[in-house]
């Protein structure tokens, strides 16, 4: 058995579980779950259409590579939304999902057999594939902490320069989850520089680009190069997928795009991995990358959710409208000496709400100044229910705070 797998910590969701373990709410409070972010709009319909008119793909095994009408379906839409010109035939993947990818990409980036050991970047707080994805290819994850009070912008600076050194991978999640933030032009260019002098890979997690809530929307990895005189895309791979942006997570869509260099190593590794796109979700997905009304919709929908909830949390929570993503990133009051799990596990006991404790989704950065977990005494909400729900669910957590029973 792979020993590194002894290394992998358990799932936030399984860790959740344990500890609602045992505990019956109250009856009279139907269940609302922030917990997990998971979209719920409603799929297109015409995604669907595409999907079942597309049926007799299935009788044949689809190239991992897919066609070059998928692939100029991923170009033609990094043309619309950032003015990019990217060559389908080299610069572009089809993946399932931006999970696969990530996970993948540090299996084919990463040379474990140079000595010291390499290491992966990561935010602090973080989705959990990217340690996962580190460990398993035999790297050292290095926790690098957002900052607060810089609207959670990730403290590249705290790193010292023999951990650069180290560095193969970067992941950077732009917007971010949990916490919303969009990296801005000035730190793609400290990355770039960095990259640069290290040769590490920088792999921008960009799923959640296409729900924000300010008048610009936000900035890619692949648009910050452009920007800055690096129209070859060096050393960079910026993922997507359609599971937020159309509705659609179970489709498990997404493409990679970037550096020709990785994209062909990143193609061969995928040959082998067999994780080609099936036909029909290429045709779903085609259609879903060709329209942007229903994006423009589904982000209307975000945005009146996030005016009717976030005015009433702010009162009583550590809070405020994020950059972009469907989460609200909150702290807990202070009479919880920032207990996020006893926040959770009491208000789930009384109110029938589910939050995910902020302190599931980061670790101790324990070569840091600062050592703590950087999301202790923080909980993640996930408004991704109608709105109604999510109002109803605010509001019986501003009751619960207001109670003021730890």
């Amino acid at each position: 058995m792979n020993p590194l797998l002894s290394r992998l910590q358990p799932y936030p969701f399984e860790r959740l579980k344990q500890l609602f373990a045992g505990v019956t709410p109250v009856p009279e409070y139907a269940p609302v779950s922030l917990g997990i972010g998971e979209p719920k709009h409603a799929t297109p319909d015409f995604i669907k259409e595409a999907l079942t008119a597309s049926l007799g793909a299935l009788a044949a095994y689809p190239a991992t590579a897919g066609d070059l009408k998928l692939r100029t379906a991923f170009t033609d839409w990094l043309q619309t939304r950032y003015s990019l010109a990217l060559d389908p035939a080299t610069q572009v993947l089809p993946v399932n999902g931006s999970r696969e990818a990530l996970f993948s990409l540090a299996q084919t980036v990463i040379d474990a057999t140079v000595s010291p050991q390499p290491v992966v970047l990561s935010p602090n707080p973080f989705y959990q594939i990217y340690e996962g994805a580190a460990l398993l290819s035999g790297a050292e994850p290095y926790y690098v902490p957002s900052v607060a009070s810089r609207n959670f912008a990730v403290d590249w600076d705290s790193v010292p320069e023999d951990i650069w050194a180290r560095t193969q991978l970067v992941f950077v999640c732009s917007p971010g989850n949990p916490t919303g933030a969009v990296m801005p032009l000035d730190e793609w260019q400290k990355l770039f520089a960095l990259s640069d002098r290290h040769g590490f890979v920088i792999a921008a997690d960009e799923c959640y680009s296409e729900i924000y809530f300010r008048d610009e929307p936000p900035l890619s990895g692949l648009e910050a190069s452009v920007k800055l005189g690096r129209p070859d895309f060096k050393n960079l791979i910026a993922l997507t997928s359609l599971s937020k942006r159309s509705n659609v997570p179970g489709l498990r869509s997404g493409f990679v795009a970037g550096d020709a260099t990785i994209i062909k190593k990143f193609l061969l590794y995928r040959t082998y991995h067999g994780s080609a796109m099936s036909g029909t979700v290429a045709a779903a997905s085609i259609a879903a990358w060709g329209d942007e009304a229903h994006v423009i919709e589904n982000r209307a929908k975000y945005r009146a959710k996030f005016a009717a909830v976030t005015p009433l949390l702010e009162p009583v929570l550590d809070v405020r409208l994020p950059d972009a993503s469907f989460y609200l990133w909150a702290g807990v009051p202070e009479v919880w000496a920032g207990d996020d799990e006893a926040f959770a596990r009491a208000l789930y006991a009384q109110y029938n709400v589910t939050v995910l404790p902020g302190s599931y989704l980061a670790r101790n950065t324990t070569h840091s100044a600062n050592p703590a977990n950087p999301g202790k005494g923080r909980i993640r909400m996930a408004l991704v229910a109608e709105t109604a729900e999510c109002v109803e669910a605010a509001e019986r957590i501003v009751r619960f705070v207001q109670d003021g029973r730890p």
